[in-house]
């Protein structure tokens, strides 16, 4: 008999963070390794010592790109771990550049929180530094997708496609023959640049994502929404402001107004896209075509047709120009990036619009425009909201409760149990009631640093 202990280190009873933590008789591995975001008590959580040892991890093997997924690596490197960490080439390019901006980012905002005297700490200090994520940077390792990787004697792993975003995938995971499955972030059945994710056959204990597990995404008319409010921003001489997360959510965007331009339904509106990670985003686009739907012909065209912002005194220039535009900025939760300086320009205009088109998560600022908030606190200070706000789910990389039960349907066994996470507490729920009712499943919903052990 072996054991194995699973250590629930993010992701746990909350919808980022993800960091699962397995202790094996053979090795120690991670399965993602992501920041805390949003709430403020979530976000303190990334400056506490992790529950571990971390120099005692060997792999971290990574779902996919994303910060919430990828954002913690250069704090463990500090922290000690050497090992490799393995995702798929495109999962490793897409958190390079993630990670770099991020370290920037952080960099900069505790410069100028020092600066303006913002913080509670003087100097204020950058959660991880450009150096420091170079260093995880180092360690990464790719591995192709759909062949199994042999880590050790009796644990082997692979990665299987799972939509979401380029390069990402889920995680079949053998420990001593029994098969342990990370879902990672499951993307949609139909999208616009990616393929359906594929979906597990065999789960004997099964780590699923539920972000949406009590939702249906709405079937919104994504051309008419689109053409509607670019058509009454040229009519108002107005602003679209659209914040967006730079992998997937922008180039999807790009594609859906190259289209309707194509189709002659939106006239040459100038478009500027200032997300300098988004930009390098696409970049990724080009080296992995086989990962996309996109031909190459296709992308050049769309990639011509917009004004990609390269430099910050060119987003000073974007907003002083008098035209009706379109802006797509990061980030998509409004919690950094570019955004935040038109925001601050311009949130407090009536023809401003602001397009909110992905999921936003409690505590951040995303989240509060969505909730009716009549200001925002930007860089330290408050601007009134006179902007209409509007959303849109339909453009979300994540499954909906339809297509997380479709991910399920092929597995031909009963797990021996379930774990429900990365999902706020009324979508776990709700999703755990689903599962028990469709499969009769035993489903648990772990919370943060709770620690599973099984006997294999």
């Amino acid at each position: 008999m072996k054991t194995v202990k699973v250590h629930f280190l993010g992701a746990a009873s909350t919808v980022t963070g993800s960091k699962f933590y397995l202790e094996t008789p053979e090795l120690n591995l991670m399965i993602d390794c992501g920041m805390f975001q949003g709430l403020k008590e979530l976000r303190l959580l990334n400056w506490e010592p992790l529950p571990i040892d971390t120099s005692k991890i060997d792999f971290v093997l990574l779902t996919h790109g994303h910060l919430d997924h990828t954002g913690y690596l250069p704090r463990l490197a500090k922290g000690g771990f050497k090992g490799s960490i393995i995702g798929t080439a495109p999962t490793l390019a897409i958190s390079e550049i993630i990670l770099l901006d991020s370290a920037k980012i952080h960099e900069e905002e505790a410069e100028r929180a020092t600066k303006e005297k913002y913080g509670k700490h003087d100097p204020a200090l950058p959660f991880y530094t450009v150096k420091e994520a170079e260093k995880a940077i180092d360690l990464f390792r790719f591995e192709k997708k759909e062949v199994w990787i042999q880590l050790s004697e009796n644990i082997r792993f692979k990665f299987r496609f799972n939509g979401h975003i380029i390069g990402a995938t889920f995680i079949e995971l053998e420990i001593f023959g029994k098969v342990f499955v990370f879902s990672g972030d499951i993307g949609r059945t139909k999208d616009v640049l990616l393929a359906p994710p594929k979906r597990p056959k065999w789960a004997d204990y099964l780590f699923m994502e539920s972000t949406y597990g009590n939702k249906l995404h709405p079937k919104e008319d994504m051309e008419e929404i689109l053409t509607t409010l670019i058509h009454k921003t040229i009519n108002e001489r107005g602003n679209l402001i659209i914040p967006s997360f730079a992998v997937e959510r922008l180039q999807s965007l790009m594609y859906r107004l190259w289209k309707l331009y194509k189709q002659n339904k939106i006239p040459n509106i100038p478009i500027f896209i200032d997300s300098p990670m988004g930009t390098n985003v696409l970049s990724v686009f080009e080296q992995f075509p086989d990962w996309h739907k996109l031909s190459g012909k296709e992308y050049y065209a769309m990639r011509n047709h917009f004004k990609i912002i390269s430099s910050y005194a060119d987003t000073w220039k974007t907003i002083d120009d008098p035209r009706p535009k379109i802006v797509i900025a990061g980030s998509g939760m409004v919690t950094g990036g570019r955004v935040l300086t038109y925001l601050k320009q311009l949130i407090d205009i009536p023809t401003t619009t602001v397009l909110m088109v992905g999921y936003q998560a409690e505590g951040t600022r995303g989240r509060q425009l969505l909730e009716g908030a009549h200001e925002l606190k930007l860089f330290g200070k408050y601007y009134p909201v006179k902007a209409k706000i509007r959303h849109v789910e339909s453009l979300s990389a994540h499954a909906d409760q339809q297509e997380l039960l479709l991910w399920t349907k092929d597995i031909e066994n009963i797990p021996e149990e379930v774990f429900l996470i990365h999902g706020e507490p009324l979508a776990l729920d709700t999703f755990r009631v689903k599962l028990r009712d469709v499969h009769g499943w035993q489903v648990t919903i772990p919370k943060l640093n709770n620690v599973r052990e099984f006997v294999i």
